[in-house]
């Protein structure tokens, strides 16, 4: 069966799964789904005896029909290799034999989960140029929250044919965050700050993606755009099926026992990939929604209403610093059956007034899946000290956000899985605090020395070179003078 991509908002004629890739965002503003979603053809059994490129392979040929078995299997060990620190590539971990499972998303280049799906989409899209006879070059225009943009740029560095431009709020990342950014080698990247939040940087790039002067102007000079966003369609990740295959290759559940899947999240990326692999047949019972602060997502999954009107707090888990979560538009359509024009009525709203309402029959469908929960600040500092003082675990805000939420949880008998999305050294300042030292005058890696020499824990080789490693992308703009620079870069870096 060949899975064709349209779009949420409209009924325009949809695409091949390679062409969906290419494209990032469709013509009207709206995301890529599949028209029909596929199940497994292999049983738990069988896949808990693969290992994670083989689960891929099985997960992602049902979605990408247009790939051959010869060019998905080069994507996924291209991949999947040596960058990653561990041979599990996404290893599931239980500190006590009574505790919830964390599946850890951080062994990759840049130590964060973004490298799930970021180390495979350079492979799917320059396979996908090929197939579709594409001469442009690809420019990867990117909005990023912190951990987006590091390994957008890491993967696509020095790849033939495409360029890579990330825009990240200058005051709302970690101070290692921008580092690694700021400090990215590779001919094709280009990096810049915008004097914003996250939501001002992909409201921007959404805009220059739709934006038809910009687009021909660039198409005249032999580019054409895509994105590395979770808008994009390829970064899709087998990762919570994989998670349980180990959970019943291990003994911790029975086949066909269901799961809770706790999962923090901004963007609503990891927890739509979650949905998905509820679709393909994993016996999901619940999936938590674990929100920070901003807490967006939660009031909405309480309240039925979607409301970004409100404060933007800064936190100490930034890459969930978000207002509009483009993901929750994807599962809008298979809330509504497929019914664009009422999903783009309710973007409208959002664009327009910065509010929609769904209506009861949506909600109920909604919660008979999600639940939701979310953490302050306070909560995750507290969390992240338990943590270490319990389990002598060393967790990032991130991860403890999702923590604080799955600890309030009424046990119910079933296994629970908590997604971890970041090394702790990551945000070693917020977690050298949560542990009780004063960092007061510490810049990013004195917290990191003093983490190591607190806990004992080895910060990892992916952070060590950026001590010294030159600033290389300087620049910082307004939101206003996003589309002039992204011109300026092609112009400057991709001549």
């Amino acid at each position: 069966m060949e899975i064709i991509y349209k779009s949420t908002r409209s009924d325009a004629p949809g695409v091949s799964a390679s062409r969906a890739i290419l494209q990032g965002l469709a013509d009207d503003g709206g995301l890529f789904v599949p028209t029909q979603l596929p199940v497994l053809d292999k049983t738990f059994a069988q896949l808990s005896k693969l290992d994670y490129q083989g689960v891929a392979y099985e997960v992602m040929k049902l979605f990408l029909t247009d790939y051959t078995e010869e060019e998905l299997r080069h994507c996924i060990d291209s991949a999947y290799d040596a960058k990653f620190d561990v041979p599990e590539i996404a290893p599931l971990a239980r500190p006590q034999e009574d505790s919830a499972a964390y599946l850890e998303l951080f062994h990759g280049a840049t130590i964060a989960f973004k490298d799930m799906a970021l180390s495979i989409l350079p492979h799917l899209m320059t396979t996908a140029a090929k197939k579709n006879n594409e001469a442009k070059e690809i420019v990867i225009l990117t909005a990023t929250s912190g951990d987006t943009g590091k390994a957008a740029l890491a993967g696509f560095a020095d790849v033939p044919g495409t360029k890579s431009i990330v825009f990240y709020p200058k005051d709302g990342v970690s101070s290692i965050q921008e580092r690694q950014m700021v400090t990215q080698t590779g001919d094709n990247t280009c990096v810049i700050g915008i004097r914003g939040n996250f939501d001002d940087a992909q409201t921007g790039v959404k805009k220059i993606f739709t934006d038809p002067a910009v687009k021909e102007k660039l198409a005249q000079h032999g580019y054409q755009f895509s994105s590395a966003n979770s808008i994009n369609i390829g970064r899709l990740v087998p990762q919570n099926v994989y998670a349980y295959t180990r959970l019943l290759k291990e003994g911790r559940i029975a086949d066909g026992g269901a799961v809770n899947f706790v999962v923090p999240t901004g963007n609503f990326g990891n927890i739509l990939a979650a949905y998905y692999a509820k679709k393909l047949g994993v016996p999901v019972h619940k999936l938590i929604c674990a929100s920070n602060a901003n807490k967006v997502l939660y009031d909405f999954f309480r309240t039925g209403t979607y409301d970004r009107n409100r404060e933007f707090i800064l936190t100490s888990s930034p890459s969930m610093d978000i207002l509009i979560s483009s993901n929750l538009e994807r599962l809008l359509y298979y809330l509504t059956d497929g019914d664009c024009e009422r999903v783009a009525g309710w973007m409208g709203q959002l664009a327009t007034e910065g509010v929609y309402t769904l209506p009861a029959d949506v909600m109920d469908r909604l919660r008979e899946t999600f639940a939701c929960g979310y953490a302050t600040d306070a909560e995750t500092s507290a969390t992240i000290r338990d943590s270490w003082e319990a389990e002598h675990v060393l967790i990032d805000p991130h991860t403890a956000v999702g923590k604080c939420v799955l600890d309030r949880l009424e046990a119910d008998g079933r296994q629970r899985v908590c997604l971890s999305t970041a090394n702790p050294y990551k945000f070693s300042a917020d977690v050298l605090a949560a542990l009780g030292t004063d960092t007061a005058g510490m810049d990013g890696f004195a917290c990191m020395d003093a983490l190591q020499q607190l806990t004992g824990v080895v910060a990892p080789v992916q952070l060590s070179g950026l001590r010294t490693a030159p600033v290389l992308h300087p620049d910082v703009c307004d939101q206003a003078q996003m589309a002039d620079f992204v011109e300026a870069a092609c112009a400057r870096v991709f001549s």
